[in-house]
């Protein structure tokens, strides 16, 4: 065990309320500041259980900085992927409440007095999400399409066709009833790259009541390795999540869910082509940038898209001289793919 001084503790033999599970492999740069933010907590009833999932002794060494406080505990194994690094932090957890929680992300300060305040009232609910800031290089800012937007609050147990439906990807962000982590796996294996959303996707699929506290508890680092230069990487996580998504809305067999996904999957096509242009564009081929923003309007003859195949059509190099390609271009996909693409590393092993 380890951890540092703080003023707030809980009596020695108690249980936490929350396990704050990391697993931890290449953060060197950003694993104090995560390892900060729970210590700073105003609620004290918790244990941080982080995995040095490779051995580090750098990371070890980082860890060992807090060695005063018993909450935070260090468990050190050779490289298991992300999954293996949370499967092993939930084996060793002791808390009522499990939150995964990424080595480069954090928490603010009231997350856990807030989200118990609802899970100790609402014995219902099998896991409370919240919502998150975006922040880089130390600036935070709001999401510019939050989940959020695509519920109706705290009140409203999420469906397949919601989770499946919405604008963004969920906020990973939660906390979980001991109890369904474990019924639903947890973060099962095979699930690199949308780990998380498969666990939704299965909880409420199996009609537990997962719900979203509509209130921005947690910050969410974009780092500067952006995945809109890391086109492979970019498909992988698209592709993982439309099995996902397909997979759960077929096995449930619910109309509204088969009904978001065909929604979905036309809004993938249509994402993958304008990234596709866009790519094609920066390589200086233009005739394969036509050919995608063409594929791009059939899926959805949006405004945007008239305009990427009237700019391509009518004068490339206009295109590219008025509107910087990447304002003209990025897409929705490619932005919630950053974070993946951050932690790549982390998942391969490499």
């Amino acid at each position: 065990m380890v951890g540092r001084e703080s003023g707030l503790r809980v009596p020695a033999g108690t249980e936490p309320s929350f396990s704050i599970m990391c697993s931890a492999y290449r953060c060197e740069e950003y694993l104090a500041d995560t390892i900060e933010s729970v210590v700073a907590q105003t609620r004290p009833d918790w244990e941080l259980v982080v995995v040095d999932n490779g051995m580090s002794d750098s990371i070890a060494a980082i860890v060992e900085r807090y060695s005063a406080d018993p909450r935070v505990r260090l468990i050190r194994q050779e490289n298991r992927r992300l999954v293996g690094g949370i499967a092993t932090a939930a084996a060793a957890a002791r808390g009522r409440y499990l939150v995964p929680l990424d080595s480069d992300d954090m928490l603010m300060p009231e997350f856990c007095r807030r989200m118990a305040e609802v899970l100790d009232a609402r014995p219902e609910i099998d896991a409370l999400s919240c919502d998150a800031l975006l922040f880089q290089d130390g600036e935070e800012r709001d999401m510019a399409r939050s989940f959020l937007r695509s519920v109706t609050g705290l009140d409203h147990s999420l469906t397949l066709a919601d989770l499946i439906g919405a604008h963004d990807v969920a906020p990973y962000f939660a906390a979980f009833r001991r109890e369904a982590w474990f019924a639903a796996g947890g973060y099962a294996p095979g699930t690199d790259l949308v780990e998380d959303i498969a666990l939704f996707l299965r909880l409420v699929g199996d009609g537990y009541d997962v719900r979203v506290l509509p209130e921005k508890l947690t910050r969410y680092r974009m780092r500067d390795d952006s995945a809109s230069r890391d086109p492979s990487s970019v498909e992988a996580f698209e592709s993982s999540r439309e099995q996902a998504y397909a997979e759960a809305a077929r096995s449930a067999g619910d109309p509204e869910a088969l009904r978001a996904l065909d929604r979905r999957l036309r809004g993938f096509r249509y994402q993958q082509a304008l990234r596709r242009a866009r790519w094609s564009f920066l390589q200086g081929d233009v005739t394969a940038a036509r050919h995608e923003a063409h594929q791009a309007f059939r899926a959805k003859p949006t405004l945007r898209s008239t305009a990427v195949v009237a700019g391509l059509s009518v004068s490339p190099r206009l295109l590219r001289a008025i509107h910087p390609v990447k304002q003209h271009l990025t897409t929705a996909g490619a932005r919630l793919a950053a974070k993946v693409v951050g932690r790549r590393a982390h998942l391969t092993g490499r």
